[in-house]
C-alpha cells in the first residue's frame, strides 16, 4: 500500500511563520557578484527560487557565467522534525539550508528571514560563514555580503552579491 499525503490531511498543520518571510525569495533573479579572489571581475548569473510542492521547502537554484564560480542548489526549510504526526506546530522551529554545488561541496547553514533581510550562517571551525542580504526596492532587489572567518574571531568580506528580480 502506498500512502499519499493530501492537502486535506495537512490542513491541521500550521506552517512556521519563518517560512512566510522566505516567500519574498520566490521568483527569477539576475545576479552580479564580486569576490576578493578575482579582483576587478563581476560575475553574472541567474537564480530561480520556487516552492517545493506543499510550500514547506524552498528550492534555490543558482547558475553563474564564470568557470571559477560553482552552480548550486539549496533546499531551505524546517529540518527540526522529520515527521509531523499530530499537527503540533508549537515546537521551536529552525530553518536550515542544505547546500550542494557543482564542485561536489555540501554544507548545512542556519537560515532566517524577516521583513528586512535574508540571513544564513554556519559556525564551522576554521571556515565559519555568514551572509546578510537586505531587501530593497520593495523586495525586488537584495543586496548581500557574505563574510568568512578562519579563526572564529575575525571576519573578512567574501562574496558581495546583488540579486535583481526579473519582472515578467
Amino acid at each position: 500500500m502506498v500512502f499519499r499525503w493530501t492537502p486535506a490531511q495537512a490542513s491541521g498543520m500550521r506552517k512556521p511563520p519563518q517560512l512566510e518571510h522566505l516567500a519574498r525569495l520566490v521568483g527569477r533573479w539576475t545576479t552580479e557578484a564580486t569576490h576578493p579572489a578575482v579582483p576587478g571581475v563581476t560575475v553574472h548569473g541567474t537564480v530561480e527560487v520556487e516552492w517545493l510542492e506543499g510550500e514547506w521547502f524552498l528550492i534555490h537554484r543558482g547558475r553563474t557565467d564564470h568557470p571559477d564560480f560553482p552552480d548550486s542548489i539549496w533546499l531551505i526549510g524546517n529540518t527540526d522534525v522529520d515527521r509531523v504526526d499530530d499537527g503540533n506546530a508549537s515546537a521551536p522551529t529552525r530553518l536550515r539550508a542544505h547546500y550542494f554545488d557543482s564542485r561536489g561541496v555540501f554544507r548545512v547553514y542556519e537560515v532566517s528571514a524577516d521583513a528586512h533581510a535574508w540571513r544564513w550562517w554556519r559556525d564551522a571551525p576554521g571556515f565559519a560563514q555568514r551572509f546578510t542580504g537586505t531587501f530593497a526596492d520593495g523586495g525586488d532587489t537584495i543586496v548581500g555580503v557574505s563574510q568568512l572567518s578562519r579563526d572564529n574571531a575575525h571576519w573578512d568580506d567574501d562574496l558581495k552579491i546583488t540579486y535583481r528580480r526579473v519582472i515578467r
